[in-house]
């Protein structure tokens, strides 16, 4: 009888080799580690189990239902539904109140910010940011100006109707003058006015600007929407030029470019996606944000 052939140890690692053998390249034996055969294994069984106990395997036609008939679909409709229940009262009350009562009843008041602020997380946050801090064209709601007004009713309306909305008749639709694109005025006047407007908000104007110029034209073009002390006019969203608060930039370039080009954002009519309980929880929730008036 022939002695079983002992395996061949691999004198570099000191480890058993397969005993195969390809043009003189040799396999270590190395078998998987148990725990990890076993957690496959587990997860094979669970994969099986989770096929025959839920959705899993699209058909021609449809999928496979599972035993247990559940799907995610139908599970969100029920969590909505029971959701949509728990605050059917609130809701009622909601609906029924004016801005002023709801500012007056602190459980309406909570109520109505919390729905509001999941309604602002949804559809104003885009544009606006998830804290309300706007960017560059799209007004920070923070900041306590508004260019259309910040009480509950301006900002309900400016909720409903949007800012320049077409589709919307009773949308707020003044827009600033395309000055230089226009030829209402050349850039030295440009030029002369944004050094104006700059020196409104308490910013140092640059060396040899000429306010007085300045001033003259900003009194002839600029005054009848901004005023002549500069302090905007919301019944035209026309802002307030002595702040620090600049929807399109404070530097002088900013500024130029906008007598340049004039023109002004758009912000949809939420009246035709949003039912009218939810515009008027958004416009308690915004209102909280900015300190409105």
């Amino acid at each position: 009888m022939s002695a079983e052939k002992r395996p061949e140890i691999d004198a570099l690692t000191g480890t058993a080799t397969t005993g195969h053998d390809w043009d003189g390249i040799k396999e270590l034996n190395t078998p998987l580690p148990r725990w990890w055969l076993i957690t496959f294994y587990a997860c094979i069984v669970w994969a099986i189990g989770y096929w025959i106990a839920y959705p899993a395997w699209p058909l021609v036609t449809g999928f496979t239902k599972g035993v247990f008939h559940w799907n995610s679909r139908a599970s969100v409709s029920d969590d909505l539904k029971e959701l949509t229940a728990m605050r059917a009262t609130m809701n009622e009350k909601l609906a029924a109140a004016s801005l002023a009562e709801i500012e007056r009843a602190p459980e309406l008041l909570s109520f109505a910010r919390a729905e509001g602020g999941a309604a602002f997380a949804i559809n104003c946050v885009p544009c606006h940011g998830a804290g309300g801090q706007g960017s560059k064209g799209y007004p920070n709601l923070n900041a306590d100006r508004w260019l259309w007004g910040g009480t509950l009713e301006a900002i309900q309306t400016t909720i409903a109707h949007g800012v320049r909305w077409d589709a919307d008749r009773d949308t707020h639709t003044s827009l600033m003058p395309s000055f230089g694109h226009d030829s209402l005025l050349n850039g030295p006047d440009m030029s002369d006015v944004a050094d104006y407007v700059r020196s409104l908000s308490g910013n140092t104007p640059e060396e040899g600007a000429d306010l007085a110029a300045g001033q003259s034209i900003f009194i002839q073009n600029c005054a009848p929407c901004h005023g002549e002390d500069g302090r905007g006019n919301i019944e035209l969203g026309a802002p307030n030029l002595r702040t620090q608060v600049w929807l399109y930039g404070g530097s002088k370039a900013d500024i130029m470019d906008r007598i340049q080009n004039g023109g002004g954002g758009v912000m949809p009519a939420w009246a035709s996606r949003l039912d009218p309980t939810t515009i008027k929880a958004l416009a308690v929730f915004v209102h909280s944000l900015g300190g409105g008036k």
